[in-house]
């Protein structure tokens, strides 16, 4: 199973401080905060592996 890495979102909803995004690719809904975090992770998995 490959893992979708989320190169294209939209914003799909907005409710307070709250912005959810659907990946383009794979459908999956998730909040910006969320996303950032994923990027960062990745991030972080790249530079361990050098």
């Amino acid at each position: 199973m490959t893992i979708c890495k989320h190169p294209k979102v939209r914003v799909v909803a907005r409710e307070e401080d709250v912005e959810y995004v659907e990946c383009q690719d794979c459908g999956e809904v998730f909040d910006s905060a969320e996303f950032q975090d994923m990027a960062i992770e990745e991030q972080v998995a790249e530079d361990e592996e050098e």
